[in-house]
């Protein structure tokens, strides 16, 4: 695990990198299903489905949150197609379509938001009950 700054991360950090870290998943996701279909010239040149690789990062005090350490690319080989009229055609008429799964970048969608939102839920119950707090003092 990384080590990340030496002041205390408050709850508002925490969830603060988490929602990031589930942006990117859910831009990657976005971009998977962007180009699902796609299709290219040649094996080496189609789509491959992008994921994001997430890192454990502990602060000083032993609080731990997640930050993304790199996007990888899927080793999954595209679907050859002949399609001899298609345009990006190769010499023997053969047409390489992205290889994306649709159906689980839609669950890997739907598992994003809601991750995110329960941040969201976080950041809102932390606040109000610092407000709550700051209210007893008065």
């Amino acid at each position: 695990m990384g080590q990340i700054a030496n002041k205390p991360m408050s709850i508002f950090d925490i969830s603060g990198r988490a929602m990031a870290a589930q942006l990117v998943r859910l831009n990657t996701t976005a971009s998977n299903l962007a180009n699902a279909g796609s299709v290219a010239g040649s094996e080496a040149q189609a789509f491959r489905s992008l994921k994001p690789v997430f890192r454990a990062v502990t602060g000083a005090d032993g609080q731990a949150t997640v930050v993304v350490d790199r996007i990888t690319q899927s080793t999954a080989s595209p679907t050859k197609r002949h399609d001899p009229n298609h345009p990006l055609a190769d010499a023997n008429g053969d047409v390489w379509e992205a290889a994306v799964d649709s159906a689980s970048e839609l669950v890997e969608m739907i598992e994003t938001s809601r991750q995110y939102q329960n941040n969201v839920q976080v950041l809102q119950t932390a606040k109000s009950l610092t407000l709550d707090t700051l209210r007893i003092g008065q």
